[in-house]
């Protein structure tokens, strides 16, 4: 078997990358596809029972209908909440390419899809050559764009999709609605719809919130037409 990959990244951190990620997970396993998820990439973390482990891809893991291991959903974990490449010096971990793609590889081999999430936006540094946005080109994965509904995200949102289409493909954008309620959030949408060069998937609402009828829902969203 080998697995179809959707990247997710985000308009910045903090916006819902790993909200969405989970709830695609979920998405697919109601629509009877058998998912895994896949964080190549975690900084900052928690002791557990079973050792020193990253919040997201404990989410991913939880999330997914095949099991995989801890250390192949998330091949490199380092200590310090910061970006990738500042943590892996600290460290004195190389962050490579190759390690990366090998544990897709693992994982693509168990599920029809796989759910990457990114670490950060999309331009964040790997090392002192790669950056993450450079390595989902590398590996042709396309991407939805989480938008996070604030102050700012019409421009971050534009900026990061002309970013993702010089790598590769960008499927589409989910907005995830962040609370406290972003002012004017109708006309931010409405505005989005109309720039950004790809459709509106899903509007994501925040807990305990309810959408105005009418902007798309990611229950109804069908998995499979997202699938290479």
């Amino acid at each position: 078997m080998t697995a179809a990959s959707l990247f997710i990244t985000g308009t910045d951190t903090g916006v819902g990358k790993t909200h969405v990620a989970r709830l695609l997970l979920q998405q697919a396993a109601a629509q009877g596809i058998s998912c895994v998820g896949f964080k190549p990439v975690a900084a900052g973390g928690r002791q557990t029972a079973d050792g020193f482990r990253n919040e997201d891809a404990l989410e991913l893991q939880a999330a997914a209908n095949v099991r995989a291991p801890y250390e192949l959903i998330n091949p490199y974990l380092l200590r310090e909440a910061v970006a990738p490449h500042i943590g892996a010096a600290v460290e004195g971990v190389k962050l490579q390419a190759g390690r990366i793609f090998a544990a897709h590889a693992d994982l693509a081999a168990q599920a029809e899809l796989v759910i990457v999430e990114g670490a950060g936006g999309w331009q964040v540094p790997l090392n002192d050559k790669l950056n993450l946005g450079e390595l989902v080109g590398m590996a042709r994965w396309p991407v939805i764009l989480v938008v996070g509904m604030r102050l700012g995200c019409l421009n971050h949102a534009l900026l990061s999709a002309d970013a993702i289409r010089a790598k590769t493909t960008l499927l589409g954008w989910i907005a995830n609605c962040l609370p406290p309620a972003q002012p004017r959030r109708e006309e931010n949408l409405s505005t989005l719809l109309t720039r950004m060069p790809a459709p509106l998937l899903a509007v994501v609402p925040a807990e305990g919130e309810k959408l105005a009828f009418g902007w798309p829902v990611l229950t109804d969203l069908s998995i499979r037409s997202l699938m290479p």
